[in-house]
């Protein structure tokens, strides 16, 4: 049986280790987060501080700052090194006029934040990383300021599911990540305290000449399995050809497809609901007004 959690300890290996060669392979990653920024249009906001949680190399911080230009803008990512190759992307004009974003590394689980310190949380792709999801659903819900907006994007249970088929004919151990369904995490969010969240879905089909292309990308963003179980070793050469086999399948008008289904979510803070001295919540009952 696959595992939904990963190993925190290797994702952020993996991440490190693939610094330099993510921009070359986020092709993916960047078009969400464009697909995540035209759903901003649709949303009144004037956020004073705004969270990029899972900031990666720093290819959303120009966009957000653009966007909200008053705002000050905080990266947030797993991985030093991706913080590191995203600041030397900033002009030394920009940090001379306190335009770069400030950064911050650590675990989007426990984050190093006060409470209700931030207007907008953004994450895009990060959030498939976390092993409890109620736990960085709680953590988002504490940094927000009441009316904060969280806004993200991570990976449903059809990503990649040409490889994960192909390697279970190979080998049951796990080799290829489990994600949590899109209804599960907006389960999540209402438990976290949002207030109506919103969830929905699509498929994005990347195409490859070769099944060693697609683990290619994958590891070019540092984006290869983290499973919790996951075989240390390397798969042996007649298991690896037998997946490949499997894979070649699937070949259609001469490349090899490599589905992501794209779950996006967002969801408000409330303003919390004013109490009695003995600590229990009053409910206003309000008369319509009369047409």
């Amino acid at each position: 049986m696959e595992s939904f959690y990963s190993d925190k300890a290797q994702v952020r290996r993996s991440f490190e280790r693939a610094a330099q060669s993510y921009d070359g392979a986020a092709v993916l990653q960047r078009e969400v987060a464009d697909r995540m920024l035209s759903r901003l249009d649709l949303v009144k906001l004037a956020p004073a501080r705004v969270l990029d949680a899972g900031s990666g190399t720093g290819y959303a911080a120009p966009l957000l700052g653009r966007r909200y230009p008053s705002a000050q803008l905080i990266e947030f990512d797993l991985a030093l090194a991706m913080l590191k190759v995203s600041a030397g992307k900033r002009g030394w004009l920009d940090r001379l006029r306190g335009r770069a974003p400030l950064q911050l590394c650590g675990d989007l689980e426990a984050l190093p934040l006060a409470s209700g310190s931030i207007d907008l949380l953004w994450s895009n792709l990060a959030i498939q990383w976390l092993n409890e999801p109620d736990t960085a659903f709680a953590e988002c819900h504490r940094v927000l300021k009441p009316e904060g907006l969280l806004m993200f994007s991570t990976f449903g249970p059809d990503t990649l599911i040409e490889l994960r088929r192909a390697f279970a004919e190979a080998d049951a151990r796990p080799h290829v990540n489990r994600f949590i369904d899109m209804h599960d995490l907006g389960d999540a969010l209402a438990r976290a305290g949002f207030a109506a969240p919103v969830m929905d879905m699509e498929r994005i089909v990347l195409t490859y000449d070769d099944v060693k292309s697609v683990m290619r990308d994958l590891k070019a963003i540092g984006a290869h399995s983290a499973a919790v179980g996951r075989p240390r070793g390397l798969l042996g050469k007649q298991a690896f050809q037998r997946m490949c086999d499997t894979y070649e399948q699937l070949r259609s008008a001469g490349r090899l497809p490599a589905t992501y289904e794209i779950v996006y979510g967002h969801a408000w803070k409330p303003q919390p609901r004013p109490q009695r001295e003995d600590g229990r919540q009053v409910i206003e009952f309000r008369p319509r007004p009369q047409s």
